[in-house]
């Protein structure tokens, strides 16, 4: 049949807009990212800012495509300050999708025998979007560390060993609130009871864990170390433990404790000071506040290192089989020429 001529240039005018739009999107959907990455978008971030961060990882040519699509090419992209991440293989239609519209990926902090919260608050602010000391100045505050039970010498006890997920814009605030919910449900009914049942608090239990933890890496051993501890407070003897020395000391490459170490004045010393140091002296977890919380009662008030290195330890509940156990221990050392 026939085209009449008017219909004719018609189509063939369509035909070429479309072919000259499929040449021009062409770029659009076949060139792909090379690599996976991270896109921030300052609070006070503008159009300049993101194609500059676009250009890093994927060139200035896919940049230029991502912004002549988006709703960014002239105004202000900080309504969508946050961090987005771009997969590999992405055009510039899918990145320009996830920028404009997509929800900001989770950046995943993992809280792992910590010794020092100092180290622990720089970690976190590293990679998320605000300033240590916010956080820092926040955690030394008495009225935010009181709602969980805690004075701010003890605020490492509140970062419990575990991934926790923030986005990049989490205020400090934020940080707390969510690592503190993780706190509380570790401390339920359950747990606090049994704490009380030993004559301790949380807050206790999450200080003799970390000792606990930095005695052993033997879960086996947990409990026992931990029950040990325990018994000295309500004896009223000083704990006498090594890894509170090395924690005063701020020195954690010391293998034999000696009695120069022994007089540093630090109420984290508890060969000079009785009771429970001010706080934590790293990071712990649930599984040993279980492995504490749920261990069989026992006497022992001594331990000393096993004189075969396995990491493990004698127990005693004498003084003389202490002194027996510690001899063994110590001429092990000097046989190894550990000083």
């Amino acid at each position: 049949m026939r085209v009449p001529g008017r219909m004719f240039y018609i189509l063939s005018g369509l035909a070429i807009a479309l072919a000259l739009l499929l040449v021009w999107g062409f770029p659009y959907v076949m060139s792909h990212t090379t690599q996976e990455a991270i896109i921030r978008i300052p609070k006070n971030g503008d159009s300049r800012t993101l194609n500059d961060s676009l250009s890093k990882y994927f060139g200035e040519k896919f940049a230029g495509r991502v912004m002549t699509i988006s709703r960014f090419p002239d105004g202000d992209v900080s309504r969508r300050y946050g961090s987005y991440l771009i997969p590999k293989g992405s055009n510039p239609v899918s990145v320009m999708r996830r920028l404009t519209h997509g929800g900001q990926t989770p950046v995943t902090v993992t809280v792992n025998g910590f010794r020092s919260l100092d180290n622990l608050i720089d970690r976190i602010s590293a990679k998320l979007d605000f300033d240590a000391d916010s956080l820092r100045t926040l955690l030394r505050d008495p009225e935010v560390t009181a709602p969980f039970g805690l004075t701010p010498a003890q605020a490492l006890a509140l970062f419990v060993d575990d991934s926790y997920e923030f986005y990049w814009t989490s205020s400090p605030s934020e940080v707390i609130k969510k690592i503190g919910d993780n706190y509380r449900n570790l401390w339920n009914n359950e747990r606090t009871r049994r704490a009380a049942s030993l004559g301790m608090t949380p807050a206790d239990i999450m200080t003799v864990a970390s000792i606990t933890d930095e005695e052993t890496n033997v879960s086996a051993e947990k409990g026992t170390i931990g029950r040990l501890y325990i018994n000295r407070l309500k004896k009223g003897m000083k704990l006498q433990s090594d890894p509170t020395v090395r924690f005063a000391l701020n020195d954690f490459t010391i293998r034999r404790v000696k009695g120069e170490h022994l007089k540093f004045d630090s109420p984290y010393n508890t060969y000079r000071y009785a009771g429970l140091p001010p706080g934590p002296i790293r990071t712990t977890g649930k599984k040993t506040v279980d492995l504490i919380l749920q261990s069989e009662p026992n006497d022992y008030i001594f331990m000393c290192a096993k004189e075969d290195f396995s990491g493990t330890h004698n127990f005693a509940t004498d003084y003389e089989q202490h002194r027996e156990n510690a001899r063994k221990y110590q001429k092990a050392l000097d046989e190894r020429g550990i000083k």
